[in-house]
């Protein structure tokens, strides 16, 4: 096996890192829409009028994405980052097609 050398530093690795910004920047953006949108549709879509229910699914989706690294931090140490992301890619990729597909909301 032939190990190239790791080039520490950002100008060697401008490329991931500008990746790795853009993630950031759209992952904080979708939280940002989920904190101003979900209370809304709450409201609208589902008559939900107590802000603190509406704020409690925010909180939960907190918990459940914090436990939820936690168990993936500890199966990529086990099993390989690459292999938990790409199980976590087939999880997730059906879900958008089974929220478009479903006949209504009640489901």
């Amino acid at each position: 096996m032939n190990a190239t050398a790791v080039a520490l530093g950002l100008k060697a690795n401008w490329k991931q890192f500008s990746l790795l910004v853009l993630i950031n920047a759209f992952v904080g953006g979708m939280v940002g829409i989920e904190r101003t949108v979900v209370p809304l549709i709450g409201a609208e879509e589902f008559g939900v009028a107590s802000s603190t229910l509406i704020v409690s699914f925010i909180v939960s989706f907190g918990v459940v994405k914090a436990c939820a690294n936690l168990v993936s931090g500890q199966l990529a140490d086990t099993w390989g980052r690459k292999r938990v992301l790409v199980l976590g890619w087939l999880f997730g990729l059906p879900v958008p097609f089974i929220i478009i597909w479903a006949p209504n909301w009640g489901w």
